[in-house]
């Protein structure tokens, strides 16, 4: 499993890039790996009010559809279009295939460094 070290990780499984003044948000490696075969991903929209801790968006698989929960909250300023045609890019590169920028984020939640991470998704494995 792929956890890079500038990132920081939430308990629900996604990523966030601080960039700036904004924040990058996508789903990690454990997660794609979990889900299977991405078809679909429901998108937030630009102006859109992310409150950590809530669903934001969801991605479909052929396995299910789950929430995306947002892991600061902020104001949605640049969605991943490309992702409408091409979800499996979230499967392919999950860590360069954002799904949306943030600003004004607000780091509500606990989120986890990679090494804490690793550990957390290892747990979860047992």
């Amino acid at each position: 499993m792929n956890s890079p070290a500038e990132l920081k990780y939430s308990a629900t499984h996604e990523w966030i890039r601080e960039d700036g003044d904004t924040c990058l948000i996508g789903i990690t490696d454990y997660a794609q790996d979990q889900l299977g075969s991405l078809v679909f991903v429901n998108l937030p929209m630009e102006g859109d009010e992310l409150t950590a801790g809530e669903a934001f968006c969801d991605v479909e698989s052929v396995k299910a559809v789950s929430d995306v929960i947002a892991p600061v909250s902020g104001t949605v300023t640049e969605v991943n279009e490309e992702l409408a045609d091409a979800p499996e890019k979230l499967n392919e590169d999950p860590y360069g295939a954002w799904i949306c920028r943030v600003e004004n984020c607000s780091f509500d939640h606990e989120l986890m460094d990679a090494e804490a991470y690793a550990a957390f998704c290892e747990k979860e494995h047992e």
